[in-house]
């Protein structure tokens, strides 16, 4: 729930921006329009190793999920993942979104699932329970914000959305408020049935969960509708990655190799085969709890500055058209973008000192990149 606040403040800016400024380059543009080129070309750097690497992570569930049913490697089982969605995201956007849609069905059945097999247990553990106290609950809340990763990846999209300044401000609200439903029912079922030490001591929770109540059938059951969520997190992550290198490279912010359009497919080719040998790169650092952290720690140092950013152009460009605009505002003021910068600052705090570590070398190299920039 901490997380899913700290969520939602920066969803509600997301929306507000995406209403102004309706293209795929979406962080970059955002921020170099409210604070200059360079720092949103860092920005812009940081949110494509926050789409590579949070790619990177959920395969390497995927492969975890998979070892449950075939004696496969995880780091195998995810190589062939990331080859096999980035070939789907080649053939087209068409394509991609029927995968993404009967994949998110699958999920949600998963989800629902969980819920339903859990009610029986309501009760069965005592769910304000912290065994590491206050600390404990809020660096959970800083790691299990990497499950809100989604909404701010509806925005790379808006250059293939019909009315995109309406459309993607309204996915990006229902895909928080359902989000937000589903996993905290999911939550309460799945610390009832199996409680948070064997909870905590799972690769593949999901699957443990269902065979404690629904036995062997209904553990391989809840392992394959794992494969297709997390192949379709992976499908997502690696579309929004490739769509936002697509969007800086036509904005002459990053080699213009990379705005290259398939003449048949009319996809950014070279932009996806980038992108996904970069996070087969990733792969191979092997510890999804790092890798997950790492993510954190550039979705948070980004979601600070696409907070102020709402700030800031609410006084510099007031008078830029707003078809969606944040609540609860004191005269131009708004109040929650505010929140969403100091919870993100305090979550981000919350990390481990090694993924800090690679999100600062990750941001030194895009200060680099951005003054070497002639742009």
């Amino acid at each position: 729930m901490i997380a899913s606040t700290v969520a939602a403040f920066t969803a509600l800016s997301y929306a507000e921006l995406s209403s102004m400024f309706p293209i795929s380059a979406a962080e970059y543009e955002y921020v170099k329009n409210a604070m200059g080129e360079k720092i949103g070309f860092v920005i812009g750097w940081i949110i494509i190793f926050s789409a590579i690497i949070s790619s990177s992570t959920v395969a390497l569930g995927f492969g975890n999920y998979l070892g449950t049913i075939f004696s496969v490697p995880a780091i195998y089982s995810a190589v062939g993942l990331i080859i096999l969605l980035s070939s789907i995201i080649f053939i087209g956007i068409k394509q991609s979104a029927w995968v993404a849609i009967i994949f998110t069905s699958i999920e949600a059945l998963g989800l629902l699932i969980i819920f339903f097999i859990g009610i029986p247990y309501y009760g069965s553990v005592n769910y304000f329970e912290m065994p590491l106290g206050l600390n404990g609950i809020f660096a959970s809340a800083a790691l299990i914000f990497f499950a809100y990763l989604g909404f701010e990846e509806i925005v790379k999209l808006s250059d293939e959305t019909i009315e995109p300044n309406k459309n993607i401000p309204r996915a990006i609200i229902l895909a928080m408020v359902i989000s937000t439903v589903l996993y905290i029912l999911v939550a309460f079922s799945s610390v009832s049935i199996l409680g948070w030490e064997a909870l905590a001591s799972s690769s593949a929770p999901f699957s443990k969960i269902a065979f404690t109540a629904l036995g062997p059938n209904g553990a391989l059951l809840l392992s394959i509708i794992a494969l297709f969520a997390t192949s379709n997190t992976v499908l997502l992550l690696l579309l929004a990655g490739s769509r936002i290198v697509y969007g800086m490279a036509a904005s002459n912010s990053l080699p213009i190799i990379l705005r290259k359009v398939h003449p048949r497919t009319r996809t950014p080719w070279i932009s996806i085969i980038i992108v996904g040998i970069v996070a087969i790169a990733f792969l191979f650092l092997g510890n999804l709890e790092f890798l997950a952290s790492a993510t954190n720690y550039t979705l948070f140092l980004s979601f600070i500055f696409i907070n102020a950013s709402v700030v800031i152009l609410r006084y510099t460009s007031p008078q830029l058209d707003r078809p969606f605009k944040i609540p609860l505002n004191v005269k131009n003021l708004p109040l929650l973008p505010i929140f969403g910068v100091i919870t993100c600052i305090m979550l981000l705090l919350q990390l481990s000192f090694n993924a800090i570590g690679l999100g600062i070398v990750i941001t030194i190299i895009g200060i680099i990149l951005a003054f070497l920039n002639r742009k």
